[in-house]
C-alpha cells in the first residue's frame, strides 16, 4: 500500500510518501517543492511526481492522497471570495450588519468593524422574503412566499451572483422553509453554489449561524473548483486513488463533502501540523506539548495536554474576525516565519513581520528579485543556514545578497554591524513568537514549565531552543522530519464528520417527551452519519460515534461540551451528563454551582472511522557521543549571546538511536535545520526524533 500526504504552505509544499510491503518494514520518503500561490494544485502535482520519482513508484501505484490546503483561509484573509446573495426572513435583513453590537476594541475611538466595513454579503444583496417559523416547537406561523423567493433568485441571476445562502429565523427547529427555498433558487440558478443555514450549522444563534453560512458560500465556489481541478490534474497523471482533505477539527473528509461544506477547511493547513505534533509526542513518550509550526509566512501555535487536542470554545471560533461555528483545533497564528520581512518603520523602530516575502520573490538570498531582509537572511548571515545545504542543495542561495539586504535596510540605518542587525532580527521575531505562545498557554492556565516545546516546519528547529528559553519550557523536540510534520499529520488522522442539532431543554427537570426528542435527534444524526459512511465505503465495524451535549447554566451566555452517557438519555442516567458539565465548567472557569440547573443547548455527533497510521522504521542503536562519522564539516556560527563559535554540522541521516550531541552543533537534513546552542545536549530517540535539553551545571 502507498499513501501520500501533501501540505501546502505559503512558501513550500511538503510531501510524504509511505509504502508498506508485505513482510517488510515501512518505507518513508519525504520532499519539498516551492508552492505555486496562483494555483496550488500545480505545486501539489509537482510534489507528488517528485516524491514518486524519489521512491521509485508511479502515480498509479498510490492508494490514497491526503491533502492540507490554505485555499479557503487565503480567500477570507485576502477577501477574494465569491459574490454572495442572501435570502432571509423579512425584518432580519440586517442581522449580518448589527451582529452582537460588540465593539472589537471597547476603548478605541478609531476602530474597524470588519463585518460592516468588509461584509461577506453586501446589504443590497440581502433580500427578505415573507415566512416565519416560531419557537419552541418550530411550528409554521407564516407560510413561505414562494413567489418572493423566485423573484429574489431571478434578481440574483441578473446580478450574476456566484453563490446564494438561505437563512431563516429558527430554521434549526424546522428547516422545511429553507429546503423549499433552496429548491426554488436551484431551479433558477442551477450553476450557483447554494446552501441553507440549517445544512451548514444547525444550531441556535441566528447571527453566528448566518455568518457561518455566508462564510461557507463565500469560499464555496472557488474551493470546490480548486478541489475539482486538483482531482482532475491527479487523474491526468494516472492517479486514481481516494483523495481526502484535512479539516479544521483534526479529521479528514472527502472531496465531495469538502466541496459541499468548505467552511470545515478554514484551518486545514495548520491542523495537520498539530496532528503530526501529537503523533510525534506519542513516539517520544511525551503527552504535554506546545507545538509551533514555523514556515515561510506564519507561525502556528497550539497546546496538546495529556495527549488530547484542545478544541476552541464556539465563542472563540472565528476567521478573519468573523464568527464561524465549526469545530476547530485551538490554534493561534501570527505573521512570523522565515520569510518575515525586517524593516525600520517611520518612527525609527526596528520591526519584523507580519509582512512576508513568501514564495515569490522570497528572501533576498534566493536571488529571485527580493531585496528586503528576512528572518531567513538573518539565519544565513549568522552562519546557521549553509548556502550549499539549503533544502539539500535543491535551492541555490547567495549569502552576499542577505548581507547586502540587512546592511542596506537595517544595519546602516541603525548604526549596527551586519551581524548585530541579524541577531536583532532573530531576537525580535523570537520575542513576537514567545508572546504568542504565552497567550495560547499561560493566559489559558497552562504552565509551560511542564511542557515540551516542539518546533517544526522548515524554520521551527532553528528557533525552538531560543523560544523554549523565553517561555521556560521543560525541553525541546525536533521531529524526525521537521519540515514535513504537517504533511505527516495527514497520514495519522481519522476520517471525521461532525453534525449538530439544537434543542433547548433544562436537564434537571426534563420530561419524558423531552427525553424522546433528545434521543430522536441523536438517532437522526447517527443515521445521517451512516449515510455518509455508506457513500464513503466505510465498513460498519470501523465506524465510531462520539456523542456530545453542549450545555450551560440556565441564563448563561455560552455552552461547554459535556460527555453523554452510553445508550439513550433517561431519567436514570441524566445525572452523568449533568456531572460531566459541572466538571467541565470547573476545569474551564475554576468554579461550578451544583445547585443550579443545567440546560442542554446543542447535540453534537462526532462520527469517525480509523485509517491506517503512519509507521516509521526504528533506528539502529548507536549510543555514541558526538559521533565523528556523522560530521560533515565545521563552520563558524554566531549564537544568541553574540559569540562566534566553530560549530560542527551533523548529517541527520547518519545519526542512530541513543546518540548524544553536545552543543554547539547544527544538525542538517533536506527539509530543515536543527540548532543546538552551547550548554545544550541533543539525544536521538528511537524513531529519529531529537530531544534537546540543558546539560551540566546549567541543566
Amino acid at each position: 500500500m502507498i499513501r501520500v500526504g501533501v501540505d501546502v504552505g505559503g512558501t513550500f509544499t511538503d510531501i510524504i510518501l509511505e509504502r508498506v510491503r508485505p513482510g517488510t518494514g515501512p518505507d518513508v520518503v519525504v520532499t519539498k517543492v516551492p508552492s505555486t500561490p496562483k494555483d496550488q494544485s500545480a505545486g501539489v502535482v509537482q510534489g507528488i511526481l517528485k516524491v514518486c520519482q524519489l521512491a521509485g513508484a508511479r502515480p498509479e501505484d498510490i492508494d490514497a492522497v491526503y491533502h492540507g490546503t490554505t485555499v479557503a483561509t487565503n480567500m477570507v484573509i485576502e477577501r477574494t471570495g465569491a459574490r454572495v446573495g442572501m435570502i432571509t426572513t423579512r425584518g432580519f435583513r440586517d442581522i449580518l450588519h448589527m451582529a452582537r453590537h460588540k465593539r472589537p476594541h471597547n476603548f478605541s475611538l478609531q476602530f474597524d468593524v470588519p463585518w460592516q466595513s468588509k461584509p461577506l454579503i453586501r446589504r443590497r444583496d440581502r433580500l427578505p422574503v415573507t415566512e416565519r417559523i416560531m419557537p419552541p416547537t418550530g411550528e409554521v406561523a407564516v407560510p413561505l412566499s414562494e413567489d418572493e423567493v423566485k423573484q429574489a433568485a431571478e434578481l440574483f441571476a441578473k446580478r450574476g451572483m456566484d453563490a446564494i445562502i438561505i437563512g431563516f429565523l429558527f430554521s434549526f427547529l424546522n428547516n422545511e422553509h429553507e429546503l423549499r427555498a433552496k429548491e426554488i433558487v436551484c431551479s433558477v440558478l442551477p450553476d450557483a453554489f447554494v446552501c441553507c443555514s440549517s445544512e451548514v450549522v444547525n444550531t441556535i444563534r441566528e447571527y453566528e449561524r448566518f455568518s457561518s453560512t455566508a462564510m461557507n458560500a463565500y469560499i464555496g465556489p472557488q474551493t470546490s473548483a480548486y478541489l475539482r481541478k486538483l482531482e482532475g490534474r491527479l487523474r491526468e497523471i494516472g492517479l486514481g486513488a481516494h483523495i481526502r482533505i484535512m479539516q479544521s477539527n483534526g479529521g479528514i473528509s472527502t472531496v465531495e463533502k469538502s466541496s459541499e461544506l468548505p467552511i470545515g477547511l478554514l484551518l486545514s493547513g495548520p491542523a495537520g501540523g498539530v496532528m503530526g505534533g501529537r503523533w510525534t509526542g506519542e513516539n517520544c513518550g511525551k503527552e504535554n506539548i506546545i507545538t509551533i509550526d514555523i514556515g515561510g509566512t506564519s507561525a502556528d501555535i497550539s497546546v496538546i495536554q495529556g495527549g488530547e487536542l484542545r478544541i476552541k470554545n464556539p465563542r472563540d471560533t472565528e476567521v478573519g474576525l468573523l464568527p464561524v461555528l465549526v469545530p476547530m483545533i485551538d490554534i493561534d497564528a501570527i505573521g512570523a516565519g522565515g520569510g518575515s520581512i525586517a524593516y525600520v518603520d517611520r518612527g525609527g523602530a526596528f520591526r519584523v513581520g507580519p509582512r512576508s516575502a513568501g514564495a515569490v520573490p522570497g528572501p533576498a538570498c534566493y536571488g529571485m528579485g527580493g531585496t528586503e531582509p528576512t528572518v531567513t537572511d538573518a539565519q544565513v548571515v549568522l552562519g546557521r543556514l549553509d548556502p550549499e545545504q539549503f533544502l539539500g542543495g535543491d535551492i541555490e542561495i547567495d549569502a552576499s545578497l542577505s548581507r547586502k539586504a540587512i546592511k542596506t535596510h537595517i544595519a546602516d540605518r541603525l548604526g549596527l554591524s551586519v551581524e548585530e542587525a541579524a541577531l536583532g532580527i532573530l531576537k525580535i521575531v523570537n520575542n513576537n513568537m514567545a508572546l504568542a505562545i504565552n497567550a495560547n498557554s499561560v493566559a489559558k492556565g497552562i504552565d509551560p514549565r511542564n511542557f515540551s516545546l516542539m518546533g517544526f516546519g522548515g524554520a521551527g528547529p532553528l528557533h525552538a531552543v531560543s523560544l523554549a528559553e523565553a517561555i521556560h519550557a521543560k525541553d525541546v523536540i525536533s521531529p524526525v522530519q521537521p519540515g514535513i510534520t504537517a504533511a505527516s499529520g495527514l497520514l495519522v488522522t481519522d476520517l471525521r464528520y461532525e453534525s449538530t442539532h439544537s434543542l433547548l431543554f433544562v436537564l434537571n427537570t426534563a420530561s419524558d417527551a423531552e427525553y424522546r426528542s433528545i434521543n430522536g435527534a441523536l438517532e437522526r444524526l447517527i443515521a445521517e452519519a451512516n449515510r455518509q459512511f455508506d457513500s464513503d465505503g466505510v465498513p460498519q465495524n470501523a465506524r465510531r460515534f462520539h456523542r456530545v451535549a453542549e450545555c450551560r447554566y440556565v441564563g448563561q451566555g455560552f455552552e461547554l461540551r459535556a460527555k453523554m452517557p452510553d445508550g439513550p438519555l433517561t431519567r436514570e442516567n441524566v445525572s452523568e451528563l449533568i456531572d460531566s458539565f459541572y466538571h467541565e465548567h470547573k476545569k474551564v472557569y475554576g468554579h461550578a454551582f451544583r445547585d443550579q440547573p443545567a440546560e442542554l443547548v446543542t447535540l453534537r455527533l462526532v462520527a469517525s472511522a480509523a485509517v491506517d497510521t503512519l509507521r516509521l522504521p526504528e533506528l539502529e542503536r548507536g549510543d555514541r557521543e558526538n559521533p565523528p562519522g556523522a560530521v560533515l564539516y565545521t563552520r563558524r556560527t554566531v549564537f544568541d549571546d553574540g559569540r562566534s563559535l566553530d560549530t560542527p554540522r551533523y548529517h541527520r541521516d547518519r545519526l542512530f538511536a541513543g546518540d548524544r550531541i553536545f552543543g554547539p552543533a547544527i544538525v542538517i537534513q533536506h527539509n530543515s535545520t536543527t540548532l543546538i546552542p552551547p550548554h545544550y545536549v541533543a539525544e536521538v530517540m528511537r524513531f529519529g526524533d531529537i530531544l534537546i535539553g540543558r546539560h551540566g551545571a546549567e541543566a
